[in-house]
């Protein structure tokens, strides 16, 4: 099973190179084909395997293995999935609901998973268009979620939402949050969205603390279209993310934000006994007794 392996490492951690070192060493022993992704090779100082490009890795690999955190795996995740390659991700970070490795049970793990005996789930992205009239300002995948927030100024901005080109409401608030159900955990969670179990076909859309207080989260089919548009704000002060790593500005009023469903998913591998709802009560402490 996966004879080519890909390794990325989390940037700016060193105690990761001995991580990385550890597990490179030990697939070339049982004699696959380790290749480094060339940033986290030279962050590292990792010189004793092939350094290659990202597109390299999703090309020639057969499974990328991630070291780090959530956010690791997010860069990670959007430069890999159009590849179709599979990702595991090994839980380095504190809060991690997409890398669910544990350091303490990376043998044993990888020891099932090249044995043939892991899970393959898909996860849907989402495909984020800043446009100007027929021009494609901006074009962006996330894994996690789409946010068009405030920016420069301690006030609401003004928006408004459409759904499949039908009218939905004009919001006051800090912002939207259009979460996949991978990102239900992330900054929607904190902002009162719901929990969406990650094989349903949805989004989540969540306002950031609503002016009206009946502006509500609501969840809707991931086959639809949702088109924002900015109003009675400055653009200048509104800003548009995708995972909480790429961010753009909106040029002015004309430019609106289109938001659908990404063509193709992103594989991830789990170990043959993953459990969504175990990883819950983990990092959610549900189920614990209060002291």
């Amino acid at each position: 099973m996966f004879p080519t392996i890909g390794l990325i490492g989390k940037f700016g951690a060193p105690e990761v190179g001995g991580d990385i070192r550890a597990l490179a060493g030990s697939l070339s022993a049982q004699g696959r084909r380790v290749l480094i992704d060339a940033d986290t090779a030279a962050a590292l100082s990792l010189s004793e395997w092939a350094a290659v490009p990202r597109e390299t890795l999703g090309r020639d690999c057969d499974l990328v293995i991630v070291v780090g955190g959530d956010g690791t795996m997010l860069a990670a995740a959007r430069s890999l999935y159009r590849f179709e390659v599979p990702i595991l991700g090994i839980n380095l970070g504190r809060l991690g609901f997409l890398v669910d490795v544990s350091p303490d049970h990376i043998n044993e793990c990888l020891a099932g998973i090249l044995a043939g005996q892991y899970s393959r789930e898909q996860r849907f992205l989402l495909r984020s268009r800043i446009v100007r009239g027929d021009e494609v300002i901006h074009d962006d995948v996330a894994l996690n979620d789409v946010v068009i927030h405030k920016w420069r100024m301690a006030r609401m901005i003004e928006f408004q939402t459409h759904i499949n080109g039908q009218y939905v409401n004009t919001h006051r608030a800090d912002g939207l949050i259009v979460s996949t159900p991978t990102g239900s955990t992330a900054y929607a969670l904190s902002g009162g969205g719901p929990l969406l179990t990650p094989n349903l076909n949805a989004f989540a859309m969540v306002p950031i603390c609503p002016h009206t207080l009946s502006d509500r989260p609501i969840v809707v089919s991931a086959d639809s279209r949702i088109d924002v548009r900015i109003t009675n704000t400055d653009p200048g002060d509104v800003r548009v993310t995708m995972d909480g790593q790429i961010d753009h500005v909106l040029g002015d009023d004309r430019e609106h934000i289109l938001i659908r469903r990404e063509d193709t998913p992103l594989t991830l591998i789990h170990p043959a006994d993953h459990d969504h709802f175990k990883i819950l009560r983990a990092k959610l402490h549900w189920g614990s007794q209060p002291a």
